[in-house]
């Protein structure tokens, strides 16, 4: 399994990537593996507000629909709308091309909860 150490991790299993005012959130190679097959992504509306903690979008895969959960606060900005017609990407690239939305947050955001990926990796082994 792969975790890229530029990324933080979540104990929900979400991936975040900050870029400047923006946060880039996805699953984890782990969270993709443990759900099978992704056939299908309910992604959030650009626009729409996410609290820290709480379910923005779900994953259904041919096991079971999973939650995906907003590590930050803020409003929604961008959603990977090629998942529409490419659900897979979120096992074939979860880093990359599987990626699920971006939220603009505030000058400063806390990522301080979140894992360095070789502390995500332990987590995982556990």
């Amino acid at each position: 399994m792969s975790y890229p150490a530029d990324l933080k991790y979540t104990l929900t299993h979400e991936w975040i990537r900050l870029e400047g005012p923006h946060v880039t959130v996805g699953v984890s190679w782990f969270a993709q593996d443990s759900m099978g097959d992704v056939v299908h992504v309910e992604l959030p509306e650009v626009g729409d507000t996410v609290n820290a903690g709480e379910p923005v979008c779900e994953i259904e895969s041919v096991k079971a629909v999973s939650d995906v959960y907003s590590p930050v606060g803020g409003t929604v900005v961008e959603v990977n709308e090629s998942l529409e017609d490419t659900p897979e990407n979120v096992n074939s690239n979860p880093y990359t091309d599987g990626w699920l939305f971006k939220v603009e947050v505030g000058p400063t955001v806390a990522l301080d909860e979140c894992m360095t990926a070789s502390a995500y990796e332990k987590h995982c082994a556990g």
